[in-house]
């Protein structure tokens, strides 16, 4: 096999796995930003904790993707500064997002990540690459799954139509 034999990590990455890498760190590093400012909107303590369990996770993610970068001769994107805290009450209530809206918007992030992990699994042929964003994909699934069973436990979840009532089948 030649130059894809061996340790993975001593195989170049490919343009994309480059670019998917580069991306995730990019995706991470804003999510960092957006997720601070909805810990500044956010009331609901278990709200708060799951926005907490986000940053953490999107900070990880920067610092194993910036590393896999750097190792690779690769620079990554600049990190957005720090948030600085606020009290709820200092944001008027008009410029305020609401926690069912903030459940919803991390609910949708967490499942376009998914899809981001999968397609960067798939294109991988690095082994280390296609094993860390498996990871990633793992612990978005937990998240995602603590975000949908806060949001039925507050009341925040606009669910679809629902069938109640089936149609009969027709005997033809």
């Amino acid at each position: 096999m030649g130059i894809l034999s061996g340790n993975p990590k001593d195989e170049p990455m490919h343009y994309g796995e480059i670019f998917s890498v580069w991306q995730a760190s990019t995706v991470a590093k804003g999510a960092v930003s957006c997720y601070q400012a909805y810990l500044n909107h956010a009331g609901d303590k278990d709200l708060k904790k799951v926005l907490d369990a986000l940053i953490d996770q999107a900070k990880m993610e920067i610092k194993e993707c910036d590393t896999l970068l750097t190792d690779n001769g690769i620079a990554s994107a600049p990190m957005m500064p720090e948030r600085p805290p606020v009290k709820l009450e200092d944001i008027p209530v008009g410029a305020r997002f609401s926690d069912p809206e903030i459940a919803a918007i991390i609910a949708a992030d967490t499942s376009l990540g998914l899809v981001a992990c999968s397609q960067v699994m798939g294109q991988s042929i690095r082994e280390d690459i296609g094993a860390l964003f498996a990871k990633y994909h793992l612990t978005k699934t937990a998240l995602g799954v603590k975000i949908l069973e806060l949001s039925k436990e507050k009341g925040w979840l606009i669910p679809p139509p629902l069938q109640v009532k089936r149609p009969e089948t027709v005997n033809a």
